[in-house]
């Protein structure tokens, strides 16, 4: 009897894990979702200003559902459009990442920068190391062309913010950005546009792929008061009640996502949870792929 009752919690256990896998993988991963947030960082009086964050796309040439709902997004009418990186999962990807984007370029005041899976394809690595005390060996796949993709944002008019640092006009109003390359694999050089946010800007705005703390207290410090980053995929796998077992960064879990208050500082951080998967771990459970709405509000 005992036996037979551990063979039927075996299956059990089995059945539901199957289940699990199946949900995750083909149900929630494309149950794609905008989230709406508001920022109270204007001036009294202000009128609010919307942006739209996108992140990790992680496009496949295939991915036509994703990329129709990605290009859908130009119905909530944004003033701005920022995206942080992790566009490509392919080296045939950038006809799809520019489907996805193409309402918005040219027409929509953008700014970007890059990930590291803007540079090196996917490669499949054991997925416990994002979880358990491995090397954190960082494994490059296949070049992928990121400076056609580059090419394609800059002359639709879009700002290269990799390592970068700029004034645009979007709302009406002036805004200084500054961003720096991929902090996750040490591309990034703050120190060379580091310095106090301009005062003759209506508004402060830095921008990094992975959510690195040496770079966000640093941007922070200069008085940038809205900081947006992707990479972690919210955790990507979650665990309800308990939340994200990693953000793959020094980010602490319990910001994988969504807008928190930047620890000492007056700034506010977004971190977007991503519309993407990379292909060699292509689940997500508890933790749908998004894009996000940033309306900015007087304090």
């Amino acid at each position: 009897m005992r036996k037979r009752s551990l063979i039927t919690l075996t299956a059990g256990v089995a059945a539901a894990g199957a289940a699990t896998l199946a949900y995750a993988s083909l149900i929630e991963r494309n149950l794609f979702t905008l989230r709406r947030f508001e920022v109270p960082i204007l001036e009294p009086d202000a009128e609010p200003l919307r942006i739209l964050h996108i992140s990790d796309l992680h496009m496949m040439p295939d991915q036509r559902r994703k990329q129709a709902w990605a290009a859908g997004l130009y119905g909530t009418d944004p003033d701005l459009v920022i995206v942080t990186g992790d566009n490509m999962a392919s080296p045939a990807a950038v006809p799809g990442v520019l489907r996805a984007l193409e309402p918005f370029l040219s027409s929509v005041p953008g700014a970007f920068v890059f990930g590291s899976n803007d540079y090196k394809g996917p490669v499949w690595r054991n997925p416990l190391r994002y979880v358990l005390p491995f090397e954190n060996e960082y494994i490059q796949g296949a070049d992928l062309p990121f400076e056609e993709l580059r090419a394609a944002f800059v002359e639709a008019g879009w700002a290269d913010l990799n390592n970068a640092r700029t004034v645009l006009k979007a709302g009406g109003r002036s805004l200084e950005l500054v961003g720096v390359d991929d902090p996750h694999v040490e591309r990034d050089d703050y120190a060379s546009v580091a310095g106090p946010a301009s005062a003759g800007a209506d508004l402060h705005l830095g921008v990094a792929h992975s959510p690195a703390s040496r770079v966000l207290d640093a941007m922070a410090a200069d008085g940038f008061e809205l900081l947006l980053a992707g990479h972690t995929h919210g955790g990507q796998v979650c665990v309800p009640g308990y939340g994200a077992l990693t953000t793959n960064c020094d980010l602490p879990r319990s910001m994988a996502k969504g807008l928190h208050r930047w620890p000492g500082s007056d700034s506010w951080l977004h971190v977007s949870a991503g519309l993407g998967t990379h292909p060699t771990a292509p689940i997500r459970f508890s933790c749908r792929p998004e894009a996000s709405v940033l309306t900015l509000i007087p304090r």
